[in-house]
């Protein structure tokens, strides 16, 4: 007959509590709405690519959208990190281009600098790091600061905050700015 009591050393307190079935497959539920707002979130994009001016590649924000809506609990997933990293990393992106024309190694140091100016402001976003590739390799106009840049991730953001707090009110964002 099994002993109710604990082994030596170990107590009820200090045991990890057994996964019941809702949290094991509560979460894979939230991944697979986390995947659905991203397919969703991309869709988007490709249409206003598709009826707007800047074509699909050169639109930064589909490793935004993974890492927002599937990482929302990650500080580079915050607003003021998804708007502020893009904005910075954008602005590096026309300085470099400003200075040293387009070419590969302007737009290799453009990462660079991108990667301190986002760390130095806050705002570090590892996928805005390709803003300045684009703004240097293909010779962006300033408007690509606001549309798509500017007004993708502000949207962008409000899209995570509707999609997450769905799922889970009060989920998303972790803090605003």
């Amino acid at each position: 007959m099994p002993s109710s009591t604990p082994k030596p050393g170990i107590s009820s307190e200090t045991r990890a509590p057994a996964q019941t079935f809702r949290d094991k497959h509560g979460r894979a539920l939230l991944w697979c709405w986390q995947g659905l707002g991203g397919t969703l979130a991309v869709a988007a994009m490709e249409v206003a690519a598709y009826f707007g001016e800047t074509p699909l590649a050169l639109i930064p924000f589909a490793t935004s959208i993974v890492l927002v809506l599937g990482m929302p609990e990650a500080e580079a997933a915050q607003p003021r990190a998804l708007v502020g990293g893009h904005l910075v990393s954008t602005l590096v992106g026309f300085a470099m281009l400003a200075v040293f024309g387009r070419s590969e190694p302007a737009a290799a140091a453009a990462v660079g600098l991108a990667m301190v100016a986002m760390r130095v402001s806050g705002t570090m976003h590892p996928p805005a790091a390709i803003n300045p590739i684009i703004v240097v390799m293909e010779a962006m106009k300033p408007g690509f600061l606001l549309v798509p840049v500017g007004f993708g991730a502000v949207l962008l953001s409000f899209y995570a905050f509707g999609w997450h707090n769905l799922a889970r009110r009060g989920s998303w964002p972790l803090r605003w700015w």
